[in-house]
């Protein structure tokens, strides 16, 4: 039986090292930190596939907010979906990620490589 995890994708506004003023980050919950990426948008099923960055662990708390202001003046931070995953992260952040999430508002396959990724509706999507 695989195990299921906690994610959320939070809208990130005015963090000082955004250019364009508004990001999204992925996080995915790993043991007692939370993996997190960069988006530029809001992942879309089987949209094609895009850039992202790689980002410091977050903490679980993260995965539970609302709407709060991110310390230090790097911002602002909203909940735009929460759910749950299946399957289990890689040990090295090189390897393919390939879960499957499920929240109110996203269903599909998640796949992250070589800063790209994508959500798609089945499970073979392209990345292997």
């Amino acid at each position: 039986m695989e195990s299921q995890y906690r994610w959320a994708l939070l809208e990130h506004i005015g963090a000082p090292d955004d250019p364009v003023g508004i990001h999204y980050d992925l996080l995915l919950e790993d043991k007692h930190v939370c993996r997190a990426w960069r988006l530029s948008q809001i992942p879309i099923l089987d949209a094609p596939f895009q850039k992202v960055v790689s980002l410091p662990a977050h903490r679980l708390e993260w995965l539970e907010i609302g709407e709060i202001e991110v310390s230090g003046g790097r911002g602002w931070a909203r909940l735009v979906f929460s759910g749950v995953f299946w399957g289990d992260l890689p040990k090295s952040e090189a390897d393919l990620v390939h879960i499957r999430l499920n929240s109110s508002g996203i269903k599909g396959y998640l796949e992250i490589k070589n800063c790209l990724c994508r959500i798609c509706s089945t499970s073979d999507s392209g990345l292997y």
